[in-house]
């Protein structure tokens, strides 16, 4: 048995959980998700707690019970307090501009790219290099975010392009660095 499967999950007050065929649904301050639960496991919801417990014994069965627990705890936090990640523009003339609810990037390219949110996802843009990807879902947050950086991802030898707020580029020495005299 999963020691992270056996933890309970408690339950703020203000978030709502329904079970509904399979189907777990989470409504709190910050927004609704729902998932599927694998058929393997099932949950429960006990004295404000809820409870995952594995449906089918077996050893390949077994993996799903850790992992939909975690899963349905990220969904409880998300609702609750929500996920954030952060993202830099760096290099000359790389910026961002909101309008509305899609992002205006200039990314060296000869021309500026429109990336539109999701719905649930809100992007903010602070002194024009700093993106801000929030939201309650972090599955979905993590995905725009790698998203958006995938349209300029840093190079390695100035380490110019879209990078993690938290991310550190090794940069690379480059032609110069090889020669000796």
């Amino acid at each position: 048995m999963s020691r992270i499967g056996k933890k309970v999950i408690p339950v703020p007050k203000g978030v709502e959980v329904k079970f509904d065929q399979g189907v777990i649904h989470v409504k709190g301050p910050k927004g609704v998700l729902k998932r599927e639960l694998h058929e393997a496991v099932k949950a429960d919801l006990e004295a404000g707690q809820i409870v995952v417990r594995q449906a089918i014994e077996g050893s390949q069965y077994r993996r799903f019970h850790g992992l939909s627990r975690t899963l349905v705890a990220n969904m409880v936090e998300g609702v609750t307090n929500g996920y954030t990640k952060s993202l830099l523009l760096v290099g000359v003339g790389y910026r961002a501009a909101q309008q509305g609810k899609a992002l205006n990037l200039s990314l060296g390219f000869s021309h500026p790219i429109v990336f539109e949110a999701p719905e649930g996802i809100e992007l903010k843009v602070d002194k024009q290099t700093t993106i801000v990807v929030t939201g309650p879902s972090k599955e979905l947050v993590g995905e725009v975010a790698a998203k958006i950086r995938g349209l300029k991802p840093p190079e390695p030898y100035h380490g110019k392009g879209v990078r993690y707020h938290d991310e550190v580029i090794q940069t690379k020495a480059g032609k110069a660095a090889g020669k000796s005299k």
